[in-house]
């Protein structure tokens, strides 16, 4: 007789259940050994279970992607909303934002940035949702050029400047090369950086 716990799972709770164990297998083990019959195996269901959800473990890790974009997302709009007029102020927390987010979520991240490679038109779902992640920071540099304090460039470009500014701190934080410890010293030296990046983005413009 199946268990009542399993029974939840075939109501609605399995697909993130799956997710959240490969998240924990990926941390132990890495993406390249990760199964959906592991996955399952630590669940606790039948090794067809996942199929009701995913068709192959990449679909599984595109899920994975997916809800860490949205997140990361949701983090970089919270850090903009919490300043409401100033756009350089909403760069700044923005990239803070986004590094911070890398470190607290280290195997989302590196599934979303690392070695692993998708192919986006077979999961649109987690290109539209990375999309819009990206456009958090498009639509606060053109803030910024609206209000006449960056300059007048390409904000898709501006904005990966800055991606690439806050995406090589995180890798670099994540793999221990920066050599600042995390806390108010790591904090003072994003800031830093932000505001390194800004001037360039602004350029004249605020002259």
């Amino acid at each position: 007789m199946p268990s009542s716990a399993n029974n939840s799972y075939h109501h609605g709770d399995l697909r993130q259940r799956l997710i959240d164990a490969a998240i924990a297998l990926i941390g132990e083990e890495g993406i390249r050994d990760l199964s959906l019959r592991q996955v399952a195996r630590r669940v606790g269901v039948s090794h067809n279970a996942p199929y009701r959800h995913f068709a192959d473990k990449e679909a599984l890790l595109a899920a994975v992607a997916e809800q860490g974009f949205e997140s990361l997302r949701v983090a970089m709009e919270t850090a903009r909303q919490g300043i409401p007029f100033n756009s350089l102020e909403r760069l700044e927390a923005i990239g803070i934002a986004y590094v911070h987010f890398a470190l607290a979520h280290p195997f989302h991240y590196r599934l979303m940035f690392g070695d692993y490679r998708y192919n986006f038109s077979k999961h649109p779902a987690l290109a539209a949702v990375a999309n819009r992640s990206f456009i958090v920071l498009v639509n606060t540099i053109k803030e910024g050029q609206s209000a006449g304090v960056l300059r007048s460039d390409d904000p898709h470009n501006m904005a990966r400047v800055a991606w690439s500014l806050v995406h090589g701190q995180s890798m670099l934080a994540l793999d221990n090369k920066l050599q600042i410890e995390q806390g108010e010293e790591f904090t003072q030296f994003l800031r830093f950086s932000s505001q390194m990046l800004i001037q360039g983005l602004a350029g004249n413009s605020a002259s």
